[in-house]
């Protein structure tokens, strides 16, 4: 499971409401490019949204869809029993793993983050991916803070904010990390812009924003970097720079959307509210993107 490429599914919404038809959709078509796992809930999948109900629909859906896929499910939340709440919701959907970002409104502390983690994995039954997004939780882990919450049961994999895109300085940033946690502990990358540099110097597993809607352009660049071709994955990646030009002006989430938008995958405008996507220009250019890297 935590190997090769697991794509992020959007969340869609139609008129405010989980449009479980279009996710279907989406989770069937992750089946059938063959990505490794599937990320249910993550950011791309607008997690800190939707509230408890709504979250329970989604990892069953996902997993409904998933057939034999395994699903990792966010379970991040503010409060450490909403966040074990949903954490037993995930396992009874049938989840393979939960995902768990520290959300917070106070900063939190080393100590406090690292409570929380000893608290959830305290009565969880699936391994459990670290969730490092300083971006939207304005929390930066330290690698001593890896170390410690590495050492609790079920703590599986690490999912890294981007790496650096120097090869030389990725590898020593990902080989820091694995010296300092357990061996059966692994290194995930994200920041899909970075993530073949990130696999590339050592990571096992790409978190994929855009590969929950089109994996068939990030499917292959993850097998030739992990299969030891990786001057196949950097070019690869090269050819999609314009994409993630995009991501770094606007947002993974927002231009992700608007793939889906123009592809027919979900409804107009699908992201939560005051979340609004991109500008009609800017879907243009989208629009053109599609076309030109042939994404669908």
């Amino acid at each position: 499971m935590f190997t090769g490429l697991s794509a992020f599914p959007l969340t869609p919404l139609d008129d405010d409401r989980f449009d479980e038809r279009a996710y279907a959709r989406l989770v069937t078509r992750l089946v059938e490019a063959g990505v490794d796992s599937i990320g249910a809930l993550g950011s791309t999948g607008s997690y800190a949204y939707l509230d408890r109900r709504e979250r329970g629909r989604v990892a069953r859906a996902a997993v409904r869809s998933a057939g034999d896929t395994p699903v990792i499910v966010g379970i991040g939340a503010l409060r450490t029993s909403q966040v074990r709440a949903l954490a037993q919701d995930a396992q009874e959907a049938g989840a393979a793993g939960v995902l768990l970002a520290p959300m917070s409104y106070q900063a939190l502390t080393d100590d406090e983050v690292f409570g929380l983690y000893e608290d959830v994995t305290a009565d969880l039954s699936v391994p459990l991916v670290v969730y490092d997004n300083p971006g939207t939780t304005h929390f930066t882990f330290s690698t001593e803070l890896y170390a410690r919450i590495a050492g609790l049961p079920n703590v599986a994999a690490i999912k890294i904010p981007p790496v650096p895109l120097d090869p030389d300085a990725a590898r020593e940033h990902v080989a820091a990390i694995h010296r300092a946690v357990p061996e059966h502990v692994r290194i995930g990358v994200s920041g899909d812009g970075a993530a073949v540099t990130g696999l590339n110097a050592g990571g096992r597993v790409w978190f994929s924003t855009v590969g929950g809607t089109v994996p068939g352009i990030v499917t292959p660049l993850a097998r030739a970097a992990l299969d030891g071709d990786p001057a196949v994955a950097v070019a690869g990646s090269k050819r999609l720079r314009p994409l993630w030009d995009l991501f770094a002006a606007h947002g993974s989430l927002r231009v992700t959307a608007a793939i889906a938008e123009h592809l027919g995958l979900v409804a107009p405008h699908c992201l939560p509210r005051p979340v609004q996507g991109l500008a009609a220009a800017q879907r243009q250019r989208v629009a053109r993107l599609v076309e030109e890297l042939h994404l669908a």
